[in-house]
């Protein structure tokens, strides 16, 4: 079974690791759509998940998505919206560059 590693800062991200857990891919790229919904479940955004269900995001979408995507492009409140860009998907993004750029 595969894992993600996550661990709580203190500005409510999450710190993933590069390791196997939840039963996702290491590499976002490789996710599902149910596992990005896994992931923001997991984060503590419950309801913000849907979301990402309805609009089929999976991990390669999720790596393409952009601020405003994530701001307006989800109808999500600003605040949820706000953090779920800044300390999940922008990091995630950031990651996944720095994997694939060795």
């Amino acid at each position: 079974m595969l894992t993600v590693d996550m661990e709580n800062k203190e500005n409510g991200s999450l710190d993933v690791k590069n390791s196997v857990e939840n039963g996702r891919p290491p590499d976002p790229a490789d996710w599902a759509v149910t596992d990005v919904v896994n992931y923001f479940r997991t984060a503590g955004f419950e309801e913000q998940a849907n979301a990402f269900q309805e609009q089929e995001i999976d991990g390669k979408s999720l790596l393409l998505m952009t601020r405003n995507d994530v701001l307006t492009g989800l109808s999500l409140k600003l605040g949820p919206a706000l953090k779920i860009y800044e300390y999940h998907v922008k990091p995630l993004q950031t990651q996944h560059l720095k994997n694939n750029s060795l």
